[in-house]
C-alpha cells in the first residue's frame, strides 16, 4: 500500500496488543483507535453469527482456496453484519489439536481442559464434555506448563514459534478446524483518504489478495507439521478413516448450535452454510 500510492499512505503496525487486547480489535477499528485492524470474529462468541459458518470444524482442506472461498462467500454478507467498519478482505488458517498425551478418539475431550481457537472451537470443546480455557495465543505455552490446560488448539506452524510444542508433544493429524480472520478499516479515515489513495486500498482489499494472503500465511502455518515431525521428541498422531469419521460425527451437534445462533429474521442458516460450502467446493478449498 506503501508502495503503491507513492508513500502518501504511510504504515505503523503495533503489534502484540499494544494498542488493546485482541478480542477488542474490531471495536478498535470502529471506534478510531486503529485505521486498520485484524480481527479474529471468533474472539467475540456470537458476535458474527453469519461469519461464524466458516469456523465450523472440518470444512476446509487448504487455506488459500479456502480463504478465497471464506472472502468470496462473506463479502455477500460483510455489509450486513459488519455495517460499522470498512471490510477489506477475510482469510484462513488451519489447526488441529496439540496436547500432553495422544489424542484419537472424541470421547477423550471428556474431562480435559482445552485453550479453544474462537467460540465455535469453545462450543465443539463443550459439545465433546471438555472445559475451555480462555487465554490468548501467548499465553497458550504458560497455560500449558501451569497445568491450566491439557492441550490447545492451534495451527502447526505457531505451535513452534510460541514454543507450544515443548508443553504438548502429541499432535492429532487432522483439518479440524479453521480459524477465520477479517482485515477492517475505521470508515471515517477511510473517507478521509483521497481518490488515489482509496483507490489504492480498494485494489488491496480484494478477493485475490485474501487468497494471496490465506496462501502465504496459511501455507506457512502448514509447514510446522513437517518441522514438527522432525523433532524426535515429538509425535504426529495418525488416524484411521473410521477414527476421523467418528471425530466428524461427533461435532455434528455443532452445527445445529450455530444454526439456532443465527438471529430471527436473518437469512437462513441453512442456505448461509450451503453457500458457503458451495464456494470452498467451487475454489477447491472442500475438506
Amino acid at each position: 500500500m506503501e508502495a503503491a500510492s507513492d508513500g502518501t499512505i504511510k504504515v505503523m503496525l503495533f503489534p502484540a496488543q499494544q494498542l488493546g487486547k485482541a478480542a477488542d480489535h474490531y471495536d478498535m477499528a470502529r471506534d478510531g483507535i486503529a485505521d486498520m485492524s485484524w480481527v479474529s470474529p471468533g474472539y467475540q462468541a456470537g458476535r458474527f453469527p453469519i461469519f461464524a459458518a466458516s469456523e465450523l470444524p472440518f470444512q476446509a482442506a487448504e487455506p488459500g482456496p479456502g480463504s478465497a472461498a471464506l472472502d468470496g462467500w462473506y463479502r455477500k454478507y460483510a455489509e450486513q453484519e459488519m455495517s460499522d467498519v470498512k471490510f477489506c478482505f477475510a482469510h484462513m488458517h488451519i489447526g488441529t489439536l496439540h496436547s500432553k498425551k495422544p489424542i484419537t478418539d472424541p470421547e477423550q475431550i471428556r474431562g480435559m481442559k482445552i485453550r479453544p481457537a474462537n467460540g465455535t472451537v469453545a462450543q465443539m470443546v463443550t459439545t465433546l464434555g471438555g472445559s475451555n480455557v480462555q487465554v490468548s495465543a501467548p499465553e497458550s505455552r504458560d497455560a500449558l506448563d501451569k497445568g491450566v490446560a491439557d492441550a490447545i488448539t492451534f495451527p502447526w506452524n505457531s505451535t513452534v514459534a510460541f514454543n507450544v510444542h515443548r508443553a504438548a508433544s502429541f499432535h492429532t493429524d487432522m483439518r479440524l478446524y479453521n480459524a477465520s480472520f477479517v482485515w477492517v478499516m475505521n470508515k471515517a479515515w477511510y473517507q478521509r483518504l483521497s481518490d488515489k489513495q482509496r483507490s489504492v486500498i480498494d485494489d488491496h482489499c480484494s478477493n485475490t489478495w485474501a487468497a494471496r494472503v490465506g496462501k502465504d500465511w496459511g501455507g506457512e502455518e502448514d509447514t510446522g507439521r513437517d518441522k514438527i515431525a522432525a523433532m524426535k521428541d515429538q509425535t504426529i498422531v495418525a488416524l484411521t478413516p473410521e477414527q476421523l469419521d467418528k471425530w466428524k460425527q461427533a461435532v455434528r451437534p455443532v452445527y445445529d448450535q450455530w444454526a439456532r445462533s443465527m438471529p430471527a429474521g436473518g437469512p437462513d442458516a441453512q442456505q448461509v452454510l450451503k453457500a458457503y460450502q458451495d464456494e470452498l467446493a467451487s475454489r477447491g478449498g472442500k475438506l
